[in-house]
Protein backbone atom coordinates (compact mmCIF):
# COMPACT_ATOMS: atom_id res chain seq x y z
CA UNK A 1 0.00 0.00 0.00
CA UNK A 2 1.25 3.45 -0.04
CA UNK A 3 0.44 6.16 2.67
CA UNK A 4 -2.35 9.05 2.58
CA UNK A 5 -1.36 12.17 1.26
CA UNK A 6 0.86 14.56 3.56
CA UNK A 7 2.67 17.85 3.89
CA UNK A 8 6.00 17.57 4.05
CA UNK A 9 7.69 20.44 5.97
CA UNK A 10 11.33 20.67 6.28
CA UNK A 11 12.27 23.37 8.71
CA UNK A 12 16.31 24.20 9.05
CA UNK A 13 16.53 25.22 12.83
CA UNK A 14 14.62 23.68 15.76
CA UNK A 15 12.86 27.11 16.44
CA UNK A 16 11.57 26.42 12.93
CA UNK A 17 10.69 23.15 13.69
CA UNK A 18 8.96 23.73 16.73
CA UNK A 19 6.73 26.28 15.48
CA UNK A 20 5.46 24.07 12.46
CA UNK A 21 4.61 21.84 15.06
CA UNK A 22 2.74 23.94 17.00
CA UNK A 23 0.94 24.90 13.52
CA UNK A 24 0.03 21.37 12.68
CA UNK A 25 0.13 19.42 15.65
CA UNK A 26 -3.44 19.25 15.59
CA UNK A 27 -3.67 17.93 12.13
CA UNK A 28 -2.03 15.14 13.64
CA UNK A 29 1.42 16.42 12.31
CA UNK A 30 4.38 13.84 12.57
CA UNK A 31 7.92 14.88 13.10
CA UNK A 32 10.01 12.87 10.82
CA UNK A 33 13.44 11.64 11.73
CA UNK A 34 14.76 8.20 10.79
CA UNK A 35 10.60 6.98 9.65
CA UNK A 36 12.08 3.34 10.79
CA UNK A 37 9.19 3.23 12.64
CA UNK A 38 6.98 6.04 11.09
CA UNK A 39 7.41 4.82 7.63
CA UNK A 40 5.82 1.25 7.58
CA UNK A 41 3.12 2.41 9.67
CA UNK A 42 2.12 4.97 7.28
CA UNK A 43 2.54 2.56 4.13
CA UNK A 44 0.02 0.78 5.72
CA UNK A 45 -1.97 3.15 6.50
CA UNK A 46 -2.16 2.78 10.40
CA UNK A 47 -1.18 6.19 10.97
CA UNK A 48 -2.18 9.14 7.91
CA UNK A 49 -1.07 12.23 9.44
CA UNK A 50 -1.72 15.25 7.31
CA UNK A 51 1.40 16.59 7.79
CA UNK A 52 5.49 15.54 8.36
CA UNK A 53 7.93 17.61 10.11
CA UNK A 54 10.90 16.63 8.59
CA UNK A 55 13.93 17.45 10.64
CA UNK A 56 16.83 15.42 9.08
CA UNK A 57 18.28 19.10 7.47
CA UNK A 58 18.50 20.83 10.91
CA UNK A 59 22.56 20.99 11.75
CA UNK A 60 23.82 19.59 14.90
CA UNK A 61 20.98 17.07 15.90
CA UNK A 62 23.51 14.59 15.17
CA UNK A 63 25.47 15.77 17.56
CA UNK A 64 26.87 13.54 20.20
CA UNK A 65 29.11 14.74 22.88
CA UNK A 66 29.66 14.10 26.75
CA UNK A 67 28.76 17.64 28.70
CA UNK A 68 28.61 17.86 32.26
CA UNK A 69 29.66 14.19 33.00
CA UNK A 70 26.08 13.44 30.99
CA UNK A 71 26.67 12.08 27.58
CA UNK A 72 24.11 14.33 25.15
CA UNK A 73 22.62 12.24 22.08
CA UNK A 74 20.86 14.51 19.44
CA UNK A 75 17.64 13.90 17.71
CA UNK A 76 19.17 12.56 14.33
CA UNK A 77 22.14 10.69 15.93
CA UNK A 78 21.74 6.59 13.99
CA UNK A 79 21.73 3.71 15.76
CA UNK A 80 24.69 2.74 13.44
CA UNK A 81 26.58 5.62 15.61
CA UNK A 82 27.13 3.60 18.48
CA UNK A 83 28.07 0.42 16.57
CA UNK A 84 31.51 1.46 18.25
CA UNK A 85 31.98 2.85 21.23
CA UNK A 86 30.81 6.85 21.26
CA UNK A 87 33.03 7.84 24.60
CA UNK A 88 35.80 6.41 26.22
CA UNK A 89 33.79 5.42 29.54
CA UNK A 90 31.74 1.77 30.19
CA UNK A 91 28.73 3.87 28.44
CA UNK A 92 30.03 4.10 25.76
CA UNK A 93 30.89 0.10 25.68
CA UNK A 94 27.77 -0.84 27.14
CA UNK A 95 25.74 1.25 23.92
CA UNK A 96 27.93 -0.55 21.08
CA UNK A 97 26.78 -4.41 22.71
CA UNK A 98 23.22 -3.06 23.39
CA UNK A 99 22.84 -1.42 19.37
CA UNK A 100 24.41 -5.03 17.63
CA UNK A 101 20.90 -6.09 18.81
CA UNK A 102 18.73 -3.78 17.29
CA UNK A 103 16.89 -4.54 13.95
CA UNK A 104 19.15 -5.27 11.39
CA UNK A 105 21.51 -2.99 9.85
CA UNK A 106 20.27 -1.59 7.19
CA UNK A 107 17.68 -0.15 9.78
CA UNK A 108 20.33 0.91 12.27
CA UNK A 109 21.64 3.07 9.31
CA UNK A 110 19.02 5.50 9.29
CA UNK A 111 16.91 4.71 12.55
CA UNK A 112 17.77 7.02 15.09
CA UNK A 113 18.42 6.92 19.12
CA UNK A 114 16.10 9.25 20.24
CA UNK A 115 13.30 7.82 17.61
CA UNK A 116 12.79 4.80 19.19
CA UNK A 117 12.22 6.69 22.43
CA UNK A 118 9.67 8.96 20.86
CA UNK A 119 7.96 5.54 19.32
CA UNK A 120 8.35 3.64 22.86
CA UNK A 121 7.80 0.47 21.78
CA UNK A 122 7.97 -1.65 24.79
CA UNK A 123 10.57 -4.13 22.88
CA UNK A 124 12.63 -0.81 21.82
CA UNK A 125 16.57 -1.72 23.43
CA UNK A 126 17.33 2.37 23.90
CA UNK A 127 14.31 2.55 25.90
CA UNK A 128 15.35 -0.05 28.38
CA UNK A 129 19.01 2.06 28.16
CA UNK A 130 17.10 5.15 29.09
CA UNK A 131 14.81 3.50 31.65
CA UNK A 132 17.46 1.92 33.52
CA UNK A 133 19.95 4.43 33.71
CA UNK A 134 17.40 7.31 34.33
CA UNK A 135 18.04 9.12 31.28
CA UNK A 136 16.79 12.86 30.77
CA UNK A 137 14.65 13.73 27.77
CA UNK A 138 14.83 16.92 26.17
CA UNK A 139 11.84 18.59 24.35
CA UNK A 140 11.30 21.68 22.93
CA UNK A 141 8.05 23.42 22.17
CA UNK A 142 7.16 26.94 21.53
CA UNK A 143 6.88 27.74 24.92
CA UNK A 144 10.31 26.86 25.74
CA UNK A 145 12.49 23.47 26.48
CA UNK A 146 11.22 20.78 29.26
CA UNK A 147 13.95 18.33 30.49
CA UNK A 148 11.52 14.70 31.22
CA UNK A 149 13.13 12.13 33.51
CA UNK A 150 13.17 8.49 32.01
CA UNK A 151 11.12 7.35 34.70
CA UNK A 152 8.04 9.92 33.66
CA UNK A 153 8.86 9.68 30.43
CA UNK A 154 7.05 6.29 29.47
CA UNK A 155 3.66 5.66 30.34
CA UNK A 156 2.42 2.81 28.11
CA UNK A 157 2.47 1.32 24.84
CA UNK A 158 4.15 3.34 22.02
CA UNK A 159 2.97 6.25 24.96
CA UNK A 160 5.50 9.57 26.05
CA UNK A 161 4.85 12.55 28.15
CA UNK A 162 5.89 14.05 25.25
CA UNK A 163 2.91 16.77 24.37
CA UNK A 164 1.84 16.74 20.30
CA UNK A 165 3.38 20.07 19.71
CA UNK A 166 6.77 19.08 21.50
CA UNK A 167 9.92 18.02 19.95
CA UNK A 168 12.16 15.74 21.56
CA UNK A 169 15.28 17.47 20.64
CA UNK A 170 18.09 15.36 22.64
CA UNK A 171 18.94 12.53 25.64
CA UNK A 172 21.03 12.78 28.06
CA UNK A 173 22.76 9.27 29.43
CA UNK A 174 25.27 9.46 33.27
CA UNK A 175 28.18 8.42 32.57
CA UNK A 176 29.16 5.24 34.32
CA UNK A 177 32.06 4.70 36.89
CA UNK A 178 34.98 3.36 35.42
CA UNK A 179 35.14 0.09 36.71
CA UNK A 180 31.11 -0.51 36.31
CA UNK A 181 30.52 -3.54 35.06
CA UNK A 182 27.35 -4.32 32.80
CA UNK A 183 25.55 -7.23 30.84
CA UNK A 184 22.91 -7.34 28.32
CA UNK A 185 20.37 -9.95 27.29
CA UNK A 186 17.62 -10.16 24.83
CA UNK A 187 15.76 -13.19 22.98
CA UNK A 188 13.30 -12.98 20.14
CA UNK A 189 12.25 -15.53 17.57
CA UNK A 190 14.50 -14.44 15.05
CA UNK A 191 17.71 -12.53 15.09
CA UNK A 192 16.04 -8.70 14.14
CA UNK A 193 12.73 -9.38 15.79
CA UNK A 194 11.60 -7.42 18.29
CA UNK A 195 12.37 -8.49 21.43
CA UNK A 196 9.93 -10.14 23.71
CA UNK A 197 12.12 -9.46 26.55
CA UNK A 198 15.29 -8.03 27.20
CA UNK A 199 17.55 -7.39 30.28
CA UNK A 200 19.92 -5.08 31.06
CA UNK A 201 22.61 -4.95 34.52
CA UNK A 202 25.01 -2.19 35.76
CA UNK A 203 26.77 -2.39 38.77
CA UNK A 204 30.11 -1.95 40.22
CA UNK A 205 32.39 -4.02 42.84
CA UNK A 206 33.45 -2.35 46.14
CA UNK A 207 34.86 -4.51 49.16
CA UNK A 208 33.75 -7.59 46.76
CA UNK A 209 30.58 -6.52 46.99
CA UNK A 210 28.34 -5.20 43.98
CA UNK A 211 27.18 -1.40 44.69
CA UNK A 212 24.69 1.11 42.91
CA UNK A 213 23.28 -2.17 40.77
CA UNK A 214 20.40 -0.90 38.16
CA UNK A 215 18.57 -3.87 37.14
CA UNK A 216 16.02 -2.52 33.67
CA UNK A 217 13.61 -5.22 31.89
CA UNK A 218 11.90 -4.65 28.78
CA UNK A 219 10.01 -5.75 26.12
CA UNK A 220 7.83 -8.24 29.16
CA UNK A 221 6.02 -5.45 29.91
CA UNK A 222 3.76 -2.10 27.99
CA UNK A 223 7.14 0.06 28.76
CA UNK A 224 10.55 -0.77 30.01
CA UNK A 225 11.73 0.00 33.57
CA UNK A 226 13.94 -0.93 36.46
CA UNK A 227 12.68 -3.16 39.03
CA UNK A 228 13.57 -2.20 42.39
CA UNK A 229 12.82 -5.65 43.92
CA UNK A 230 15.62 -7.18 42.36
CA UNK A 231 18.01 -4.14 42.58
CA UNK A 232 17.16 -5.03 46.52
CA UNK A 233 18.22 -8.10 46.38
CA UNK A 234 21.80 -7.49 44.92
CA UNK A 235 22.60 -4.34 46.59
CA UNK A 236 25.53 -4.66 48.87
CA UNK A 237 26.44 -8.56 48.54
CA UNK A 238 28.88 -10.66 46.69
CA UNK A 239 27.92 -11.49 43.19
CA UNK A 240 27.29 -15.27 42.88
CA UNK A 241 24.99 -17.53 40.92
CA UNK A 242 22.89 -18.49 43.97
CA UNK A 243 22.54 -14.44 44.49
CA UNK A 244 21.82 -14.25 40.77
CA UNK A 245 19.11 -16.94 40.96
CA UNK A 246 17.41 -14.87 43.72
CA UNK A 247 17.67 -11.36 41.84
CA UNK A 248 16.38 -13.48 38.49
CA UNK A 249 13.24 -14.72 40.64
CA UNK A 250 12.21 -11.08 42.64
CA UNK A 251 12.21 -9.57 38.70
CA UNK A 252 9.85 -12.59 37.25
CA UNK A 253 7.71 -11.82 40.14
CA UNK A 254 7.96 -8.27 40.40
CA UNK A 255 7.03 -7.98 36.53
CA UNK A 256 3.19 -7.71 34.76
CA UNK A 257 3.81 -9.25 32.03
CA UNK A 258 1.62 -8.90 28.68
CA UNK A 259 -0.56 -11.54 27.26
CA UNK A 260 -0.30 -11.83 23.23
CA UNK A 261 -2.05 -14.66 21.29
CA UNK A 262 2.00 -16.53 20.70
CA UNK A 263 2.76 -15.91 23.96
CA UNK A 264 1.46 -16.45 27.85
CA UNK A 265 2.12 -14.44 31.01
CA UNK A 266 3.64 -16.90 32.33
CA UNK A 267 6.33 -17.71 29.29
CA UNK A 268 7.23 -13.91 29.58
CA UNK A 269 7.82 -14.02 33.07
CA UNK A 270 10.34 -17.41 32.78
CA UNK A 271 12.04 -14.85 30.06
CA UNK A 272 12.33 -12.54 32.32
CA UNK A 273 13.97 -15.01 35.15
CA UNK A 274 16.37 -16.17 32.33
CA UNK A 275 17.43 -13.18 30.62
CA UNK A 276 18.00 -11.51 33.95
CA UNK A 277 20.16 -14.55 35.13
CA UNK A 278 22.22 -14.59 31.76
CA UNK A 279 22.82 -10.63 32.08
CA UNK A 280 23.62 -10.87 35.87
CA UNK A 281 26.05 -14.01 34.90
CA UNK A 282 27.71 -11.99 32.12
CA UNK A 283 28.28 -9.03 33.97
CA UNK A 284 29.99 -10.90 37.10
CA UNK A 285 32.49 -12.93 33.80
Amino acid sequence: MKPAAFVRHVPKTIDEAVKILAEVASQDGRVLAGGQSLVPIMAFRLAKPAHLVDINEIAGLDRIAVEDSMLTIGALARHAAFHKPVVDNPLGHLLSAVARHIAHYPIRMRGTYCGSLAHADPASEWCLVAAALDATIVARSVRGERRIPAKEFFSGIMTTALADDELLVAAKLPLLAPDTRFGFQEFSRRAGDFAMTAALVTWHPRDDKMRDVRIGIGGAEPFARRIAEAEGVLEGQAPGGDLFRAAADAAAQAVEPMEDHQTSAEYRRDLVRAMLRRALDQSAA
